[in-house]
């Protein structure tokens, strides 16, 4: 099969690779769509501590299922799916607890050990691989994985109804969490964003407030729950300046591993800030499906770019450059295209 490869940190090659072929509780699933995010970027440049070389990457995916090994018997060939790339060991100390996404042996498909999805075929543990609603749109569905990782992110907040919401970036998890806050209470939702584009993507989705600076929709005394998408410790440390008191700090966006932000201990004890970490998913999957098919999202509004396997290099300079919305690489294309 065909596949995009990263041999080594900064370099990728389209090339051929044997079909995987799967064995006891395995499935491979024909590769539909698979989405580009800042994690794949921080593999590729070498930023994220976990990823062994050489991989495929890939991790936002959705598919069809093409074979299924010995003792798989609630999918079939033909079954659309998408597809967790959450790998863990299941024996630590915390997955003995249901924290499994802090996993010692903690892997995910096109980011640490084992391949990921930017390739025709993909194989993946049945466990990981969720069949899809009927009239859930097959390529968009690859959406799914990042909403996931956007539920975790509100499971873990100290929700209360008729909170006022402020969320650094309008790419994809930013947009993301903007549409969940109205559905966990948010009283308001307010997104900061330097791209207009985005910004204009975020007034269409709906949220109260989308401006270049908090200042612009400054709230006295700040906001409730603050999230960052972004990774950028710059932009962190404004952040924690904007969290009410009593209020909650998200830091949600990846950052590189090396980078450090700073900010006042004697705040966070006086006002008792709540800051909080999100890492990828746990137990939130099966949900995302559920909420994706119920329209959580504007999904349709939110993928700008289809490219093909041979236009990846161009893929990744068009999710670069913030050119447009989510970029999806889709396997069985022939020729790259523009959707929105």
């Amino acid at each position: 099969m065909r596949a995009i490869v990263f041999p080594e940190a900064g370099r990728f090659e389209l090339t051929e690779v044997p079909d995987p072929a799967p064995g006891p509780r395995e499935v491979v699933v024909e590769v539909a769509a698979v989405g580009i995010c800042g994690t794949d970027l921080h593999v590729l440049d070498g930023d994220f501590a976990p990823t062994v070389f050489p991989i495929i990457p890939g991790h936002e995916t959705s598919g069809i299922v093409r074979e299924v090994g010995e003792g798989v018997t609630d999918l079939a060939p033909g079954d659309r799916v998408s597809v967790d790339p959450t790998l863990t060991c299941g024996e630590c100390s915390f997955c003995a607890v249901g924290r499994a996404n802090l996993c010692e042996r903690w892997n995910g498909a096109g980011v640490g050990r084992t391949d990921g999805s930017t390739a025709e075929l993909m194989l993946a543990p049945v466990r990981n691989v969720h069949r899809l609603p009927d009239g859930v749109d097959l390529e968009l569905a690859a959406l799914i994985e990042p909403l996931s990782c956007a539920i975790h992110g509100f499971d873990l907040l100290p929700r209360r109804m008729g909170e006022h919401y402020l969320i650094f970036g309008a790419g994809t998890m930013g947009l993301m969490m903007a549409q969940l806050a109205p559905r966990a209470g948010a009283a308001s939702v307010t997104v900061v964003d330097l791209n207009p584009a985005r910004l204009e993507l975020a007034r269409h989705l709906g949220v109260d407030h989308a401006v270049t600076s908090p200042d612009e929709a400054a709230r006295p005394g700040g906001w409730d729950v603050v999230i960052d998408c972004t990774g950028v410790a710059p932009v962190i440390e404004d952040a924690i300046g904007r969290v009410r008191r009593g209020g909650t700090m998200q830091v949600f966006g990846v950052a590189d591993h090396d980078a450090r932000a700073g900010f006042s201990p004697f705040r966070v004890y006086n006002d008792e800030i709540n800051i909080v970490g999100s890492m990828a998913v746990l137990h939130s999957y099966g949900r995302a499906v559920e909420m994706f098919a119920a329209g959580a999202l504007a999904a349709a509004s939110m993928v700008s770019h289809a490219f093909s396997l041979d236009d990846y290099g161009e893929a990744l300079e068009t999710f670069r450059a913030g050119t447009g919305r989510k970029v999806q690489i889709r396997p069985g294309l022939t020729r790259s295209r523009q959707l929105i």
